[in-house]
């Protein structure tokens, strides 16, 4: 089934993979096409408004682009005043080579913004992938000046601040209504401060060739494109078949006080095809049946452990006590694949020997943490964390041989393989209790039949993001949405995908 999981989805690329790029295409007309690219986003946008389009050019070759852009828009009857405070002399070749056929053609640069200026649009061409640190105060000054204007913004690349691989605005930084990035798309466009600031995205991969982008070492996640390709299980195509088949799912957890999340995860298990679902509760003091799905069979937690599950989710409400952690150790010396979510992260963090045990075992594991979880796993803080999403989610995946996603706004995925993933699905809905808990049970359920770890992650996760947009799109939401409305918006949404597989 794993084999026939393939996908299209979009590469991403951090700034060292991108130099790589750049540097193999030596000799091609780069800036030109980001140019001319971007310069036809520029005339969509401004089209049908009057006034003068306001392009800022910054010192490198962003800043290039910037001029190249400006050169088409005059060309195409616009008009446009171009705002370059650096040294004409001290541009970047490729940059300098832009400003001198800017000028040739006719176009002047300027240095202060015109007094009064009104226009249909800004081009925001200061700072690109490149940017490491904050604006100086000239620059910062342009981009306050731009975010105050009321008017539409369009990035290049990436919005002038944002650090192309993490996401983070360390100060002032470019709030755009589009931005077109070149080549691919940066981790940073997609997570952290930089999914509220690229407004709508554009790739343009300047006319090189498909094998460039082959061994992209990440990938932005969709729902459409992965409900392309589901893994046969899925589509329950085969008729002769049994519960059996489709595997059973151990959820342990609830403690007393907490027994609803594990009836979330056990409930989002059902919804998404899991065989059989066991619910085994830390507390003795368990509902008998789950009367909102009683197909769910309740038992203590010891019970559970002893009953040969083909995949297990650990750590909805499950506490972090001495009875939590016998439950937890016991757990993973079984060599089946587990999800560890909640209290389960909370007790690896804080017991070196449980930590060692998952490091070492046998099974695959998936990770599901939040940021406060991440930072206790990695001993840090959580800003820590929030500064490099990225990061963060690979020491977790390399340090605990797990399969991780590191939740929040852009979900970053990261696998031992070294391979990662950004999630592009998902709301402010999703921010609501119990949301984590149907994230585990989706997973669990996708180990249960069969899946890869990686597939089944990264099914679980799109497919949770995908499930509340389509709950958003129908008029459920965003507030008050509830994580139990999620379950049967991701089966409808899986159905409706294995209709359409032949």
């Amino acid at each position: 089934m794993a084999a026939a999981f393939a996908p299209h989805l979009a590469p991403v690329y951090r700034t060292a993979d991108l130099r790589v790029i750049e540097a193999a295409a030596h000799g091609e007309p780069l800036m030109e096409r980001a140019g001319h690219a971007a310069a036809e986003v520029a005339r969509r946008m401004g089209d049908g408004r009057g006034g003068t389009i306001l392009v800022l050019a910054g010192p490198g070759n962003n800043g290039g682009d910037a001029l190249v852009v400006a050169r088409w828009l005059r060309a195409w009857f616009h008009d446009v005043s171009v705002i370059l405070r650096a040294d004409p002399a001290k541009l970047p070749p490729d940059a300098a080579d832009a400003h001198r056929a800017f000028v040739q053609a006719g176009g002047q640069t300027i240095a202060d913004i015109p007094r009064a200026w009104q226009g249909p649009l800004i081009v925001d061409g200061l700072f690109g992938i490149g940017l490491k640190r904050a604006l100086s105060a000239e620059y910062a000054a342009l981009v306050e000046f731009a975010n105050a204007a009321r008017t539409p913004i369009l990035a290049l690349d990436t919005p002038s601040g944002l650090d192309a691989d993490t996401g983070v605005a360390t100060g002032p930084v470019i709030r755009a209504s589009a931005t077109a990035t070149f080549i691919a798309l940066k981790p940073g466009l997609l997570t952290a401060d930089g999914i509220d600031l690229c407004g709508d995205l554009t790739v343009h991969t300047l006319d090189l060739p498909p094998s460039t982008f082959a061994s992209a070492p990440g990938h932005r996640l969709d729902w459409p494109a992965l409900a392309t390709a589901l893994p046969p299980v899925l589509a329950r195509r085969e008729r002769n078949v049994h519960k059996g088949t489709f595997g059973t799912l151990a959820v342990i957890g609830g403690a007393r006080g907490m027994t609803g999340a594990p009836l979330l995860a056990g409930r989002a298990a059902m919804k998404l095809g899991a065989g059989k679902v066991w619910v085994g509760f830390s507390a003795t003091d368990h509902p008998a049946v789950d009367w909102g799905t009683p197909e769910l069979m309740l038992r203590e937690a010891d019970t559970v452990l002893g009953m040969g599950a083909d995949a297990l989710v650990l750590g909805p409400g499950l506490a972090v006590d001495a009875r939590a952690l016998d439950l937890v150790s016991r757990a993973l010396a079984a060599r089946v694949p587990a999800v560890l979510d909640a209290d389960a992260l909370n007790l690896v963090a804080t017991h070196p020997p449980l930590r060692a045990l998952l490091a070492a075992r046998d099974g695959a594991t998936l990770l599901t943490p939040h940021p406060a979880e991440a930072a206790r796993l990695l001993h840090t803080e959580v800003a820590a964390i929030q500064r490099d999403r990225l990061a963060a989610a690979h020491d977790l995946a390399s340090g605990l041989n797990a399969h991780v996603v590191l939740k929040g706004a852009g979900s970053v995925l990261a696998h031992p393989d070294g391979t990662w993933d950004i999630n592009a699905s998902g709301n402010p809905a999703l921010a609501t209790a119990g949301s984590g808990d149907v994230l585990a049970g989706l997973a669990g359920a996708l180990l249960a039949q069969g899946l890869a770890p990686k597939e089944a992650l990264r099914i679980a996760v799109c497919l949770h993001g995908a499930a509340a947009d389509a709950l958003v799109a129908k008029g459920c939401g965003p507030v008050g949405l509830l994580a139990s409305d999620l379950p049967d918006a991701a089966r409808d949404l899986v159905n409706a995908a294995a209709r359409q597989i032949a």
